[in-house]
């Protein structure tokens, strides 16, 4: 007698999860992922007279260029309600999630094409070049927020209880960035401008968050309800308002920081879906 094998059910057998083998090599490979985390980070500065200084010295180079700009050209104030009236540490706290987060993503758009060979030659997860890039920047930016604590150490004369979180907040900025990054990396193998437009998108992006400019001046705009959408709609918002409220405030943002999780969450598992689709011609398009 013949079985029809399409319509046999098994009980006791659990349904496949959708996702599973993606996740879970993300979790095998742990030790593949720090040697790719290692090479990463020595390639970035083989052959530099400094070495891994230059972490510290381009954002450093990057908030006295902006702070001469923004603070002593246009003269820009910081009204009462803000978490501290030093322009410097305003603009630096608001600095350090979007460096981690644009590094992530703009590496990350074109991370699977430079790694060609290794996914087309060998049975290489691809998933976790993204992620290797994450981490290696974290690395340095581990280092710009421990300088920073220390100078609101010395400046502010206090530290925040609420900086034993920012882990959380560098874990969301990380799902989140690493959810971008795989949808940026998957798209530039069979799109080769997609880099490209990433570059353009993460500039208009940097303008559209407070991080030089605050939030009333923003408000101040002659279209209200359009800027009060972008920064509702706008994840790096409530990022930014976190590592600003754990560095340098008093207590724990819980709403932006569950609304920060809602958006790293969802754009991680997007993200992570849209990949494992994209990635099964890789290997023909590369």
């Amino acid at each position: 007698m013949q079985v029809n094998r399409f319509h046999c059910y098994h009980p006791g057998v659990p349904k496949k999860i959708p996702g599973r083998h993606f996740a879970r090599n993300l979790v095998e490979r742990r030790t593949l992922i720090y040697q790719l985390v290692k090479r990463d980070f020595q390639q970035r500065y083989v052959g530099s007279v400094v070495g891994w200084l230059w972490g510290l010295i381009h954002p450093l180079v990057l908030l006295g260029i902006y702070t001469f700009i923004f603070s002593w050209c246009l003269k820009s104030t910081l009204g009462p309600g803000e978490v501290t009236r030093i322009y410097p540490l305003w603009l630096f706290s608001g600095m350090l999630p979007w460096l981690l987060f644009s590094e992530t993503v703009q590496r990350s758009s074109g991370s699977l094409v430079e790694q060609a060979n290794l996914i087309t030659k060998t049975m290489f997860p691809s998933e976790i070049v993204p992620v290797s890039i994450f981490l290696s920047s974290l690395v340095s930016h581990l280092m710009a927020v421990g300088l920073f604590v220390f100078v609101v150490a010395i400046k502010e004369q206090r530290l925040s209880p609420a900086i034993a979180l920012l882990p959380v907040g560098m874990l969301l900025l990380g799902l989140f960035g690493v959810g971008i990054g795989w949808v940026a990396a998957s798209l530039q193998v069979y799109l080769r401008d997609t880099a490209q437009v990433v570059t353009v998108a993460m500039t208009l992006w940097f303008w559209i968050t407070p991080i030089m400019i605050t939030e009333a001046t923003f408000r101040k705009a002659p279209f209200p309800r359009g800027v009060e959408f972008v920064l509702n709609a706008n994840p790096l918002v409530y990022v930014v308002h976190v590592y600003r409220q754990m560095l340098l405030g008093i207590g724990v943002p819980w709403g932006d920081l569950g609304a920060a999780a809602g958006f790293a969450v969802g754009t991680f598992v997007l993200g992570g879906l849209f990949f494992r689709h994209m990635k099964r011609g890789f290997a023909d398009v590369l």
